[in-house]
């Protein structure tokens, strides 16, 4: 597990997958939405594809990258027991906004009575 947290913790590297969540994506395309250099995105592809998080295959001259699923539902998993802490606080957060919401409309009505 850490070796994926360590795959994931560079900024680039969320972001390519971030891309590749919606589509699959040359080493071009990528570089063009990144405004990198290509062997700076060939490098960090190369990280995740070791990391089991992208695919590849090859489509006439160029690469084509997708998104493997697996590795960030293995994560997901790992973070199942600090969603449902931070969970109740939101929740309580929500509740907290909500009635700071309605003292502020009943003493909006209040003024309007004047």
């Amino acid at each position: 597990m850490e070796s994926a947290f360590a795959v994931l913790a560079e900024p680039n590297r969320r972001a390519i997958l971030s891309m590749l969540s919606s589509a699959e994506l040359s080493v071009g395309e990528l570089m063009d939405q990144l405004q990198m250099p290509q062997p700076s995105v060939s490098k960090h592809l190369k990280v995740l594809r070791e990391g089991g998080f992208v695919e590849a295959r090859v489509e006439a001259q160029r690469r084509v990258y997708r998104l493997n699923p697996e590795p960030l539902q293995e994560i997901d998993e790992w973070l199942e027991p600090f969603r449902r802490y931070w969970s109740k606080h939101v929740d309580a957060l929500e509740q907290h906004l909500e009635r700071m919401e309605k003292r502020s409309s009943s003493k909006a009505k209040g003024k309007k009575k004047r």
